[in-house]
């Protein structure tokens, strides 16, 4: 069996690495995003190895994750030591839920409005080790002339805060969070900041040591351009002595292989834990997923964030007037600093937003509708050309009633 390799050359605005998709503008990778050439042809790779070779093909899957390792954090600004990959946001950041030293009383801030994996987590630990949640009002981050920190510093200041849980993006909103500024307070008041970056991570830029982030976690599925089961997990290297993870593996200690491959003698129960980020990554891993993750993280470096960023927002910038002159409410921010990759509307009060994706569904246009809002979240292969199409769905769906 062999498989066809596609020849990877990304260019802004340009979907030919996407060849079998149907649509005429998919605009929801801020939910699921649609698999590109590479990605699937590094996954039918190592299907085809994995049948022909089994595990005499183990090794290449081990030097691809290596690699994989090494370009995220390329993309994040961190070292290989300072990256586990995880099979999802959730993983990761419950993980560190569990794993971090708490005391009695110790007390997590998180904001309302959060996609509930940034929240429930946290819930959770807080239910098993005695601590205490505080919630902030989500508006703040979305507040006019800047994001208020007011409420948070005021939440610091009363002392007690161990950790602070915010979204780099906001899932509803896209609204982006001063996550530099949030750092600082927290680390002013003896606080740490963990970041759930699935809405942001692969078009937004992150840079985890620029923004004095502690921990950041998020999934390939979505902006990332992987395939799900796959995902990273950030925990800064000052940090990772006072953990205590609380689910480990075989992998997760030093010389774990040795048994397997170091001759007798080498079983043990009573090896150290790594004293790394992989600590956290324990057993056998998802190949299929790494290879497509591996892939599609390759894209992104080579044409780099700030580049999609940019172009994203210069789509957003085309099409959001057009919906506003029909009549929908846009929550994208004035101010460019505090943008993401997301257009979110509120639909005209005539029409409700799952109606109107699915119209938009039926007419070539893929998009989301979350708690209500319209939600329009275009990538790097988006080209402004898919305009004309996208307004036409939406005059034809617009003709309907909710």
């Amino acid at each position: 069996m062999t498989t066809k390799l596609t020849t990877a050359v990304p260019r802004l605005g340009d979907r030919t690495l996407w060849s079998t998709l149907t649509c005429s503008a998919y605009l929801n990778h801020a939910g699921i995003a649609p698999l590109s050439d590479p990605a699937r042809h590094a996954i039918e790779r190592v299907i085809a190895e994995s049948s022909q070779r089994g595990s005499l093909a183990f090794g290449q899957r081990v030097a691809e994750r290596e690699r994989l390792r090494s370009r995220l954090a390329s993309l994040f600004g961190a070292r290989e030591a300072e990256i586990a990959l995880v099979p999802n946001t959730t993983y990761g950041l419950g993980q560190l839920a569990l794993s971090i030293p708490w005391r009695s009383g110790d007390r997590i801030v998180v904001w309302r409005g959060e996609y509930p994996t940034n929240v429930t987590v946290f819930q959770r630990a807080a239910e098993l080790f005695g601590l205490s949640l505080t919630f902030l009002p989500g508006s703040d981050l979305a507040a006019d002339g800047g994001a208020d920190l007011g409420t948070l510093t005021r939440e610091l200041r009363r002392g007690g805060v161990r950790l602070c849980a915010v979204s780099a993006v906001q899932f509803q909103t896209g609204v982006r969070a001063p996550l530099a500024e949030i750092a600082a307070l927290c680390h002013a008041h003896g606080a740490q900041l963990i970041v759930d970056a699935v809405q942001a991570a692969g078009a937004v830029p992150l840079d985890v040591r620029a923004l004095g982030i502690d921990y950041l976690a998020a999934g390939a599925h979505k902006w990332l351009l992987g395939a799900d089961g796959a995902g990273v997990l950030y925990v800064a290297a000052e940090h990772q002595q006072a953990l205590r993870p609380a689910i480990t593996g075989a992998m997760s200690y030093t010389g774990a292989t040795d048994m397997l491959f170091a001759g007798p003698g080498h079983l043990s129960y009573e090896r150290a834990l790594r004293a790394d980020a992989q600590v956290f990554e324990g057993g056998m891993f998802g190949s299929v997923a790494c290879a497509a993750f591996d892939a599609s993280v390759a894209l992104i470096l080579g044409l780099g964030v700030a580049e999609i960023y940019r172009h994203v927002n210069a789509y957003l910038d085309a099409l959001e007037p057009a919906f506003i002159a029909r009549g929908f409410t846009s929550l994208r921010l004035p101010d460019a600093a505090r943008r993401s990759c997301t257009l979110s509307f509120r639909p005209p009060a005539t029409h409700t937003a799952p109606v109107l994706a699915a119209a938009l569904a039926e007419r070539g246009v893929t998009c989301a509708c979350p708690d209500g809002l319209l939600r329009l979240t275009p990538h790097w292969p988006n080209n402004v050309a898919e305009l004309p199409r996208i307004l036409d769905a939406l005059d034809d769906a617009l003709t309907l009633r909710a």
